[in-house]
């Protein structure tokens, strides 16, 4: 059974400190249902408590306090620095199943890193947890939002599917540009059906320093994803004339992967 490793700060909850010096942890968005729907998959954390006397007992109560019942095998939390593999090498050993069957999730990209060199998937995102055990790709996209739309329908959107904004959206960047977000294919195509454009660029971890073989298969099923589309006659390379049913233009970057953009969203 795979076993998920979440980060705390900016990934599963936003940190405060209280008067009395105790910690509270607030939920991020959507982390609950994430955390639910796994149900009985094996959950641990790898985070950093902060320093000082009794950071670890003071994060692991506010851990408690802020997900019940969801995180219980105290082996699977793992308090420290994650500036190398060492602490993910670590929490990998604690699980009995091989590094493969270990995710670790955690917005940090650099970490994310370490992850992959200890040989474990990653995801930048809960959300994305279930691309990751499937070993689908995320990848960075620019959202389009037709006239008459705006932020709250971009976003209650968003919230059904597999896809994040990527940064903090200002009220009116959906009328100044295309949104930088994150989504999976499953996602970018359920914004299509919603109405909206979405444009694929490259996988979010493909150009990661010490990406490891994790991103060898992000950069297979990104490039399987394109093919299939090619066989199907829905995409056309950069500079091709389109045809009736192309739906995607695929480049070749300079490095040699393959991007592919929306020409258009389905009908």
């Amino acid at each position: 059974m795979p076993v998920i490793f979440f980060d705390i700060g900016a990934t599963l909850a936003d940190a405060r400190v209280e008067p009395d010096g105790s910690l509270s942890l607030l939920p991020r968005p959507r982390v609950i249902a994430v955390l639910d729907a796994l149900g009985e998959v094996r959950k641990g954390i790898i985070s950093n408590p902060g320093s000082g006397d009794g950071a670890a007992a003071r994060a692991a109560a506010a851990l408690q306090a802020a997900f019940p019942g969801r995180f219980t095998d105290a082996g699977l939390v793992h308090w420290g620095t994650k500036d190398s593999r060492r602490l993910f090498d670590r929490a990998v050993a604690s699980t009995g199943v091989p590094a493969d069957d270990c995710v670790f999730v955690g917005e940090d990209p650099d970490e994310r890193a370490f992850a992959r060199e200890a040989g474990m998937r990653s995801a930048p995102h809960p959300v994305f947890t279930f691309a990751a055990l499937d070993g689908r790709p995320v990848f960075r996209a620019r959202i389009g939002v037709p006239d008459g739309r705006g932020l709250p329908e971009l976003t209650a959107a968003m919230n059904e599917t597999e896809a994040v904004f990527e940064n903090a959206v200002p009220e009116n960047a959906v009328s100044q540009r295309p949104v930088p977000a994150m989504a999976t294919t499953r996602g970018a195509e359920a914004l299509e059906r919603g109405g909206f454009t979405v444009d694929l660029r490259g996988p979010v971890d493909g150009g990661a320093a010490a990406a490891g073989a994790d991103d060898d298969a992000e950069r297979r099923a990104a490039d399987k994803y394109i093919s299939d589309l090619l066989a199907r006659g829905e995409a056309v390379f950069e500079g091709e004339e389109p045809t009736a049913r192309t739906t995607h233009v695929v480049k070749r970057e300079d490095d040699g992967r393959l991007t592919v953009r929306r020409l258009r969203y389905f009908s």
